[in-house]
């Protein structure tokens, strides 16, 4: 990867994180871990691999994006509005009872391909969105994002061993693979691993990352992306909360609000972070 595009992606990784934590600050309520850890998968997606045009976010043959740990909001909402599909500015109505923007994605936000946040459900409808799209011949693709503790629901398995029977090879899907869930570590919750072993006795090709690489990230999305004969997930280690020393490896901030002190030691962070990178 050339220089400049990784420094790039990089900058709107710092973004989508600042411009959550601004989000998740006005409204006073939000899930920070969360969403910090998807940050450099949104943007290589958005920025850089999906086929969408926010001016025709509607286009049938386009590639689709199901954000099935749906509360991870924030992160997916100021991503679309970086990438233009709405002003960066109704951001501010984040969680009001009057806005659209809720706690959870809703299709009737411009970008937002599926409604989700009843954890479990993302990958069998991204399943039946690449379904569809090989019925009509299309080229696209269906990206699906889970967190690892939602992969503890059984509706998951379900749609796993569905995509590998039917060999749906325009689905990529992703676990976030950052070891906590709301009630605390994963493996003291209910312990989802091996998750590659798992995935691949459903019939899945199994990729794992840093996923915090950018360059890794956008590899491993080409890859996929080529892949034949196969559903394709990727296990993307990662840091809950990533970014801020604060956050990052904190079961509170799943959906904690910060302090002031907090919020304003986060917002110094990131922002020296993105000077370091725009200079």
């Amino acid at each position: 990867m050339e220089e400049m595009k990784r420094r790039n992606l990089e900058c709107i990784s710092c973004r989508i994180r600042k411009t959550a934590l601004e989000t998740i600050q006005t409204a006073g309520s939000g899930h920070i871990g969360g969403s910090f850890s998807i940050a450099e998968i949104l943007s290589v997606l958005y920025f850089d691999k999906m086929r969408i045009d926010p001016a025709d976010p509607k286009r049938e043959d386009r590639d689709r994006f199901v954000i099935s740990k749906g509360h991870c909001s924030p992160a997916v909402y100021t991503t679309l509005a970086l990438r233009g599909f709405f002003p960066v500015e109704h951001l501010r109505t984040f969680r009001k009872i009057t806005s659209d923007l809720s706690g959870h994605v809703e299709m009737h936000v411009p970008g937002v391909d599926m409604s989700t946040g009843s954890l479990g459900q993302g990958l069998s409808v991204a399943l039946g969105m690449a379904m569809y799209g090989r019925c009509k011949g299309y080229e696209n693709h269906v990206y699906c994002v889970l967190g690892d503790g939602e992969i503890q629901e059984g509706q998951v398995w379900e749609a796993a061993m569905a995509a590998g029977f039917y060999k749906a090879d325009n689905l990529i899907a992703v676990v976030d693979n950052n070891k906590l869930q709301l009630d605390g570590a994963l493996e003291e919750v209910m312990s989802p691993y091996p998750i590659a072993d798992k995935f691949r006795a459903f019939g899945w090709k199994v990729l794992e990352v840093d996923g915090h690489d950018v360059e890794q990230l956008s590899a491993v999305f080409d890859l996929a992306a080529g892949s034949k004969g196969q559903p394709v997930m990727i296990v993307a280690d990662t840091v809950k909360g990533k970014g801020v020393s604060v956050f990052e490896n904190q079961v509170r901030f799943h959906g904690g609000h910060p302090t002031k002190e907090e919020f304003e030691t986060a917002y110094r962070e990131l922002n020296e972070k993105l000077a370091g990178l725009e200079g």
